[in-house]
């Protein structure tokens, strides 16, 4: 279970305050929504459960699998079971993505007290998960995300995801850039991984992607606080009803 003590966070460099007093519990086995408009901390708290350097927490706790990981580095978070897939992944020229892709696994393996794959092992499990996202193996060929259209990098992050197994997946915006079909493709490789054992944190603008994310809850972020909870629902009143109500400026 992922549980969010009364987190307050501020800007590393200026001292200017974004998260002021989140509270919010992620049991094992849901998926659960952030909406809220621009500006009011959705991305901020993605990072800073990922562990992002470039936020302080002044305030409050984070736990995972009552674990207090409030201070861990971004490697143990992962080694922990934590994921963020980026609103925007990053191309990282002269970087093989398949050389990406195994050490990353194999790294986090061997944190985890497990065996590295083997290359022909790996390469079974990349070119299977590969082909339920629709990547072909020419994109696996290039180096990582480099010329890839945002719906090529959503779906190479989910591929990551898939390899990696993480117990918490953290989705910031993944719909964004996406046209209808990769919206699909992608949200099936998320769905794909749902599981009592798996808790999912899905931050996201607007209620398209959760048609094809079905939410347990969601939650309106507003002025750096959790301002309202509720199911699948809320999703569709917010989509008719914008944010206004909130006082703050609508995404």
């Amino acid at each position: 279970m992922l549980e969010i003590k009364n987190l307050h966070v501020k800007i590393a460099e200026d001292d200017t305050e974004i998260l002021k007093g989140i509270d919010l519990v992620l049991p094992k086995g849901e998926v659960h929504a952030i909406m809220g408009p621009n500006g009011s901390g959705k991305s901020t708290l993605a990072y800073v459960l990922a562990g992002k350097d470039d936020y302080e927490v002044t305030d409050g706790s984070i736990t995972w699998n009552g674990e207090d990981i409030t201070a861990m580095a971004p490697d143990e978070r992962a080694v922990a079971g934590v994921f963020l897939a980026f609103q925007y992944p990053i191309e990282i020229p002269g970087v093989a993505t398949m050389t990406f892709l195994r050490t990353s696994l194999n790294a986090v393996r061997k944190a985890r007290g497990q065996e590295e794959l083997s290359t022909p092992d790996f390469m079974r499990l990349v070119k299977e998960k590969a082909a339920d996202l629709k990547i072909s193996s020419d994109k696996l060929k290039r180096p990582l995300n480099v010329g890839f259209s945002g719906g090529e990098k959503k779906r190479q992050e989910v591929l990551q995801m898939s390899l990696l197994e993480p117990t918490l997946c953290v989705l910031d915006e993944t719909d964004s850039g996406l046209d209808i079909d990769a919206l699909k493709i992608v949200a099936e490789g998320v769905n794909a991984l749902r599981s009592p054992d798996r808790a999912t944190l899905v931050i996201t603008h607007y209620q398209r992607l959760l048609n094809y994310i079905v939410p347990d809850k969601v939650h309106v972020l507003s002025g750096g606080r959790v301002v309202r909870t509720g199911g699948k629902e809320l999703a569709l009143e917010l989509e008719e009803t914008g944010y206004a109500e909130f006082g703050e400026e609508a995404a």
